[in-house]
């Protein structure tokens, strides 16, 4: 069903549609999420926080963009809220920033999980500003473009760290594949 007849159908306060939504973006988001979070529970809240907030504000949604665009913009903005929150606790306590999650679970297998882990380690040595554009290229599949108006900045910035954060992460991951 297109986009489009999913919004109006949202709009008329069918949960269906919101479901149908929420099956379409839920993994590309919780992928997204995890990426930028390095936490699998605080990606799960940030992706439930998205889609509460999207089904509050579905009654009034206006999209200039895409659906999915959307969505991922909003993943993003959650994430970033975060790291302000995390930051400010920390500043005010005056402790250590957050801890660094794992990224496997028990249930994966040995070899996907050691990868996960090895790849989510060497994204967050990234720079922010670097990690998001990666992310947002690889896992959230945006345009260099789109990523220039989500982060306030040039195109030509944009592919400087994309190009940057992957050329980091080609050094600090010998032998991986990132595209």
């Amino acid at each position: 069903m297109s986009e489009r007849r999913l919004i109006q159908r949202l709009r008329r306060g069918d949960t269906d549609a919101l479901r149908e939504i929420y099956l379409a973006h839920k993994d590309q988001l919780l992928t997204l999420a995890y990426s930028l979070v390095h936490d699998m529970s605080t990606a799960e809240d940030i992706l439930h926080d998205v889609f509460v907030s999207f089904a509050g504000a579905a009654g009034t949604l206006t999209l200039r963009t895409g659906l999915r665009q959307y969505l991922t913009t909003c993943v993003l903005n959650r994430a970033r809220d975060r790291f302000r929150r995390l930051k400010t606790q920390a500043e005010r306590t005056e402790g250590n920033g957050p801890g660094e999650a794992t990224a496997a679970g028990p249930e994966e297998e040995a070899a996907f999980a050691e990868e996960a882990e090895r790849l989510t380690g060497a994204l967050a040595e990234l720079p922010a500003e670097q990690r998001e554009v990666v992310t947002l290229r690889l896992n959230g599949g945006l345009r260099f473009k789109e990523i220039a108006r989500l982060q306030g900045t040039s195109v030509p910035t944009v592919q400087a760290r994309y190009r940057y954060g992957i050329e980091k992460l080609r050094a600090l991951l010998p032998g991986g594949s990132l595209e």
